[in-house]
This record gives structure tokens, sequence and C-alpha cells, in this order.
């Protein structure tokens, strides 16, 4: 089983940044796509951005050119910076890892906790 721990949420004013982590760790074969999804209240979880392995990057069309998505393999984390950050950002985060497990054919998703990002006006 794999085990996905956010940090780096929090409260920020209208245009400011901020950077989130997610790491793993647990029995893991092998990760593929990492992603961030969010969800604001009373609302879908929605993707964020995702990205594979080899560190090809797919963004909703709201955040593009304001959001980074990176990964650093080696050490099995996910990062999202976020800037030029608007009120409609506020959302709870939640990071996802799609892994592979000795003996299984299929692979598994995971899901971290959710870290708050609240932007104020």
């Amino acid at each position: 089983q794999v085990q996905l721990v956010e940090s780096g949420g929090g409260l920020v004013q209208a245009g400011g940044s901020l950077r989130l982590s997610c790491a793993a760790s647990g029995t893991i074969f092998s990760i593929n796509a990492m992603g961030w999804y969010r969800q604001a209240p009373g609302k879908q979880r929605k993707l964020v951005a995702d990205i594979t392995n080899g560190g090809t990057a797919n963004y909703a069309d709201s955040v593009r050119g304001r959001f980074t998505i990176s990964r650093d393999n080696a050490k099995n984390t996910v990062y999202l910076q976020m800037n030029s950050l608007k009120p409609e950002d506020t959302a709870v985060y939640y990071c996802n890892a799609d892994y592979l497990r000795s003996g299984y054919p299929y692979a598994f998703r995971a899901w971290g906790q959710g870290t708050q990002v609240t932007v104020s006006s």
C-alpha cells in the first residue's frame, strides 16, 4: 500500500503564491502518473494538473500559465507551484498517485488526506 502526505497549504492573499508538496511512501513497485485535484465547498473534485513519470504535464484550463506541476521520482514526491492565486482557487487540494504493485497486472490509485488552500481577496 501507498500513503501520500501533503503539505504546504495555507492562507494567502490574491496574487500570492504557495507551493504544495506530496510525498509517497510504502510498498511501491513503481509510480506512474501523479497529480493534484481540488474540491471547493459544494462542488465536485476536479483535476488541477497531473504529470507522468516521464515528466509530461497536463493542466486544467483554469490554472494553465499560473500553476506548475513537477515531480522528483527519486523521492516519490510531486509538487504544485501556484502563482497569481485567485479567490476562486480556494479549495481543499488532494494529491493522488497511480502505482503498480508486484504481482498485480493493474494500477492502484492512492489519495492524500487533502490540504486547505484559502485565497483572500
